[in-house]
């Protein structure tokens, strides 16, 4: 919806992002489907949510320790360490498609898996930043601390507008994105080029952070508007 009373001349901008918000939800709403039916035979076992949460947050961290080594060997440890931290993403996936599949979800199983993604992502930015500050590479560390904080936002900028009764879910820098960015990084860095995909990582956060704040600006601001 455009903001016709706004003055701002920002209207083609608004009709861009809503295009692109509509195939996010569209793929979106596509995979936790497929997630949901691929996790149904899960669901009559004993795997619980919270013990995939906890598994993949073990794995992000062990992939997260095997980059901080990577000076020892670095096509073992950029690559291994990015298979596990893969692999304890999707684990942070699944545990939400269990959920829903087998109706074990709780309220405090959401908060300890949103928590989990934040620690899991954040333990392997640390890592990289690690090896940038070993590289003495001033700029990248200063854009995986960036990168770190932007990463947060775009998860708290969700949250806080779904508190206020509003949707938050809007940009292409959400956790699916940052993995696959990631991922990409680490295949990458044994040939130098570690830094350039957390620069994109930086930016795309940053962006979604301040395109999430104009969407509740604007939708508060609809609220607002006379019947």
């Amino acid at each position: 919806m455009s903001e016709p009373g706004d003055g701002s001349g920002l209207e083609p901008g608004t009709n861009a992002v809503s295009q692109l918000d509509r195939v996010k939800q569209e793929y979106t709403a596509a995979a936790r489907e497929i997630l949901r039916r691929s996790m149904q035979g899960v669901a009559r076992t004993k795997l619980t949510p919270d013990m995939l949460s906890i598994a993949g947050l073990a794995l992000c961290v062990a992939g997260a320790v095997l980059v901080g080594f990577e000076e020892r060997n670095e096509y073992l440890f950029f690559w291994v360490g990015g298979v596990l931290f893969v692999a304890g993403s999707i684990a942070d996936i699944l545990d939400g498609a269990l959920a829903r599949a087998a109706g074990k979800g709780t309220v405090f199983g959401a908060f300890l898996d949103s928590t989990f993604d934040r620690l899991g992502e954040a333990a392997m930015l640390t890592a990289i930043g690690l090896v940038f500050m070993r590289d003495s590479n001033e700029i990248a560390l200063v854009a995986t601390f960036l990168a770190v904080i932007g990463s947060l936002l775009v998860s708290y900028t969700r949250a806080k507008a779904e508190m206020l009764g509003l949707r938050g879910d809007v940009g292409f820098g959400s956790r699916l994105e940052r993995v696959v960015i990631v991922a990409v990084a680490l295949g990458i860095a044994p040939w130098g080029w570690l830094q350039w995909p957390i620069y994109l990582l930086a930016l795309m956060a940053w962006l979604t952070v301040v395109q999430r704040m104009l969407f509740v600006r604007r939708q508060l601001r609809e609220l607002a508007e006379p019947a």
